[in-house]
C-alpha cells in the first residue's frame, strides 16, 4: 500500500534495523520496520529523520501490527524545525499530542492534516502561544470535544488523560 504522512517516532529493532512509526492520512499511526536502514549504504539512509514527509510503500503484515517499509520519498524535510530548541520541542509537542489522541491504524485525514499544517507553520515561523493554542483549538475540536468556555486543553486532558510532558515546558519557555 501507498500512502503520505509524517515520521513521528524512530526506535531500534536489531543492529542494522530500526522501527519507523508515521501518522499517515490514509491509515492513521501506522509502525513499520525499515530492514537494513541502520546499514551504511542503505537504501534508507538520510531518509528516516523526526518530521519528514513523505510518500512511503507498505508492505502489510501477515499479523500483527508492525508493517514492513519497501521504499519511501522524501517530499518535505522541514529542515526549519531544527533551527531552534522551542521549534523543535513545539514539532515534538504536536507530534506527542497526536500520538495520544489517535489509535493506532485508525485513518484520520483531518488530524494528519493538521499535524502537517501545525509542522509547515513551524518550520516558517517562530512558535508562540497562540500558535500552541490554535493547534490545540483545532484538535480538540475535530475530536468533538470541544465545550464553550473551557480551554481546549482541558476538554482534551478531561477525555484523553495526561497531556503530554512536552506542553509545561514549552508553555514555560514562551513566557
Amino acid at each position: 500500500m501507498k500512502a503520505r504522512g509524517t515520521l513521528i517516532r524512530r526506535s531500534l529493532l536489531t543492529e542494522t534495523s530500526l522501527i519507523v512509526h508515521w501518522c499517515t492520512h490514509e491509515n492513521g499511526i501506522v509502525k513499520t520496520v525499515a530492514k537494513g536502514a541502520r546499514r551504511p549504504k542503505s537504501a534508507f539512509a538520510g531518509k528516516l529523520d523526526l518530521f519528514y514527509l513523505c510518500e512511503v510503500e507498505i508492505h502489510p503484515a501477515k499479523s500483527g501490527d508492525l508493517h514492513i517499509l519497501k521504499d519511501l520519498k522524501i517530499e518535505r524535510a522541514r529542515l526549519g524545525l531544527r533551527k531552534s530548541y522551542a521549534q523543535t520541542l513545539a514539532a515534538s509537542y504536536f507530534v506527542k499530542l497526536v500520538e495520544r489522541v489517535s489509535e493506532p491504524e485508525t485513518p484520520l485525514p483531518e488530524i494528519a492534516d493538521l499535524l502537517d499544517r501545525g509542522l509547515n507553520f513551524l518550520e516558517e515561523n517562530d512558535v508562540t502561544h497562540r500558535s500552541v493554542a490554535h493547534f490545540e483549538k483545532q484538535l480538540a475540536g475535530f475530536l468533538g470535544v470541544v465545550e464553550p468556555g473551557v480551554d481546549p486543553i482541558q476538554c482534551l486532558a478531561d477525555v484523553f488523560g495526561t497531556m503530554p510532558k512536552q506542553r509545561g515546558e514549552l508553555i514555560e519557555r514562551l513566557r
